[in-house]
């Protein structure tokens, strides 16, 4: 449990040293809810509508941006073949890099959709299930990711591939994602996205760790 916990803290301060990802998937997401409203127009109700979907898309869009990184940094200076020959079997190496790759990530979308919410004019009730169901859905975000980066690890352009490999599977996540808000499904949308999640969190550890033995041979 240690060396699991290590991992999770490597990955922790690589990412802050590295320095700016966070804050540049931060901008991103707040430029997609910038943008949108000058495109549909100044009509309140629409947008108001809209904004699930559009934090959605704006959320998942984003996380892509740092999807590249997850597997392929290490495999470049060799870190992924001695995590190979660890004390940790590999599916735990790669749910150790899924969650911090969450953290990094998902966390802070998540506090910046009071953001998005002024902007697109969101009611309270509205933000508030649009934040639950993040926080249930981006799980399964970036377990689909994770499997999408691992399959395309030794490809050169793998961070292209990698978002046309996994959309098939976010569609379900952003389906119930956006029918969190409605007051008739909502709360069962919330209970399959978590239920959605959790499968996703479960399969993807040794999905990944399959593609990655598959990729080092």
């Amino acid at each position: 449990m240690s060396a699991f916990r290590a991992l999770i803290l490597r990955d922790l301060r690589l990412s802050f040293r590295a320095g700016g990802e966070a804050l540049t998937l931060v901008l991103f997401f707040v430029m997609v809810g910038v943008i949108v409203p000058f495109a549909i127009g100044p009509d309140r109700p629409q947008l108001m509508r809209l904004a699930p979907g559009i934090v959605w898309i704006a959320a998942f869009l984003s996380m892509l941006l740092g999807l590249d990184r997850l597997f392929r940094t290490d495999d470049d200076d060799g870190s992924l073949t001695l995590m190979r020959h660890s004390v940790l079997p590999l599916e735990a190496v790669v749910a150790a890099k899924l969650i911090a790759h969450w953290l990094v990530t998902a966390i802070p979308l998540i506090i910046a959709t009071p953001i998005l919410a002024l902007l697109l004019s969101m009611r309270a009730d509205q933000w508030g299930l649009t934040v639950l169901a993040l926080a249930c859905g981006t799980p399964a975000l970036t377990a689909f990711g994770g499997i999408g980066a691992a399959v395309t690890v030794g490809l050169r352009r793998g961070g292209l591939i990698a978002p046309v490999l996994i959309l098939p599977l976010v569609i379900p996540v952003m389906i119930f994602g956006v029918g969190s808000t409605d007051a008739l499904v909502g709360g069962s949308a919330v209970l399959l996205l978590f239920a959605f999640s959790l499968v996703a969190c479960v399969v993807a550890p040794f999905a990944a760790a399959l593609a990655l033995r598959a990729a080092g041979e």
